[in-house]
């Protein structure tokens, strides 16, 4: 599997009711019967600081972006939180500016291949409404 591009996600889209990692990985996993939780990284709120949280090894195909064959060249980071009404907390953007370019440079991936999920699926928010992709390309 050749890893192309990163595939923003934010959790409490409109669709969904996941309020954290292990909600999200029940879901996907009890409800829609996947073998695991569609995205390869998180980043949650855990106590009172902010954590990277992993999921699908990053040789395996994800179940976070289905348009264009997205799953089988990405990897899915998934912020958890709801950011169609709030932006992300500052502690939160920017473990994922870290966690992301740590993952560009070791994959050798270009940064303009960081994405939205709602630039393959308009239908969609993700990141959410507020998350400014523009901003978080910027600071990469």
């Amino acid at each position: 599997m050749q890893i192309e591009y990163i595939i923003l996600h934010h959790s409490l889209t409109q669709d969904g009711k996941t309020v954290s990692w292990d909600a999200i990985r029940r879901f996907h996993t009890d409800e829609l019967k996947w073998r695991d939780i569609g995205y390869h990284f998180g980043i949650e709120l855990i106590g009172d600081h902010y954590e990277i949280l992993t999921g699908r090894m990053m040789n395996e195909a994800g179940a976070h972006c289905k348009q264009y064959q997205m799953n089988q060249k990405s990897l899915g980071v998934c912020f958890v939180g709801n950011f169609d009404l709030e932006e992300p907390p500052q502690e939160q953007w920017n473990l994922g500016i870290k966690l992301v370019k740590c993952l560009l440079e070791v994959l050798e991936i270009p940064k303009s291949n960081v994405r939205g999920h709602r630039e393959y699926a308009p239908y969609k928010s993700c990141p959410g409404k507020m998350f400014d992709l523009e901003k978080f390309a910027g600071e990469l």
